[in-house]
């Protein structure tokens, strides 16, 4: 028997994992027919069948996930002995993939980006957004950034924007043909663009406070997304009024596209985080990025931020000779 290479069986590792292979192939930058031609080899070398195909369906036969169980702890091993030579690096390279949610992608973490890729060029970033809360191991991205009551217990956390506040809001047009509500109840009569959360389909519930008050309505309304940036342009072409974060909305309240209404009562909803697996050894990639976050998040510059951010095969130690006269912009948090 011919000898099998370690390509043929990432590709196999690739393709059980997500049980397409059209899903392996874009992971592993390949061509499909090339990934196909590659698992055809390996069972022709292997002289067994390893998947189970269909039209619409891919499924690891019996031999397959032996096969599986025995090459992933292999595979791990490999990968972490690649890793390991990153310490011997000027700086470090290897891809890091993200899963962040929508609103914090779209308005926060451009200037966190920019910056950390400013510095990291070699790092390849892959951003996914999705407010699904889906499984980061499972998807094998490295971290994750959303709201901390959706982090999961055993994960290690930083946190990356303070507690925020949610508003009711109006558009100028709307307002003209409705009047503003004075207590929270007063919106159970105006027409609410609700929101529906896609990782548990449940509704989102308006909360108030006024620091000795406290209201859940009950809204209702002729339009539910499940997306905020639907709700908040919804509420610009004066579909109604929107319950939504301040960062998304102060810029059109401050040109007037928006009305800010029951001004005395918001709701504090928990900040963001940036949260990962709690493994020893997190890949170098996440180990600068997690120092990175750390110190941007206190407004330091980028010079000051990496001359502390020098790393050895132990981790992040002082000193470095890199500088850069980069301004880190912090954004809203």
């Amino acid at each position: 028997m011919a000898r099998v290479q370690l390509s043929e069986l990432s590709a196999f590792a690739a393709v059980a994992d997500s049980l397409s292979f059209t899903k392996a192939a874009a992971h592993i930058g390949c061509s499909l027919p090339t990934i196909s031609q590659t698992i055809k080899s390996l069972e022709e070398q292997l002289d067994v069948r390893l998947f189970n195909r269909t039209t619409r369906s891919v499924a690891l036969t019996e031999a397959g996930e032996r096969l599986l169980a025995e090459i992933q702890p292999i595979l791990e091993r490999v990968d972490q002995a690649i890793e390991s030579i990153n310490a011997f690096r000027d700086k470090p390279v290897g891809t890091l993939r993200l899963t962040v949610s929508r609103v914090f992608a779209m308005r926060g973490l451009g200037p966190l980006i920019r910056s950390f890729l400013a510095y990291y060029p070699d790092i390849q970033l892959e951003l996914a957004i999705d407010d699904t809360n889906s499984d980061i191991v499972r998807n094998r991205f490295d971290a994750g950034i959303r709201s901390g009551h959706r982090v999961e217990r055993d994960m290690k956390v930083i946190r990356v924007f303070d507690d925020c506040c949610f508003i009711a809001v109006a558009s100028p047009a709307y307002l003209a043909a409705h009047p503003a509500p004075s207590v929270p109840d007063d919106l159970q009569i105006h027409n609410c663009i609700r929101h529906r959360f896609p990782a548990d389909d449940t509704l989102q519930q308006w909360v108030f406070d006024n620091g000795g008050q406290h209201a859940e309505i009950a809204v209702d309304g002729s339009l539910i997304v499940n997306d905020f940036d639907l709700a908040l342009n919804a509420a610009l072409n004066g579909v109604g009024v929107a319950y939504l974060v301040e960062p998304m909305v102060e810029s059109h309240l401050a040109e007037g596209r928006l009305v800010r209404l029951l001004p005395d009562w918001n709701y504090a909803t928990p900040g963001l985080y940036l949260y990962h697996p709690s493994r020893r050894q997190p890949p170098m990639p996440l180990q600068v990025f997690l120092d990175f976050v750390k110190r941007w998040r206190s407004g330091a510059t980028l010079d000051a931020i990496m001359t502390a951010v020098e790393y050895d095969g132990n981790g992040l130690v002082a000193a470095t000779s890199h500088r850069s006269s980069l301004q880190i912009d912090s954004g809203r948090r």
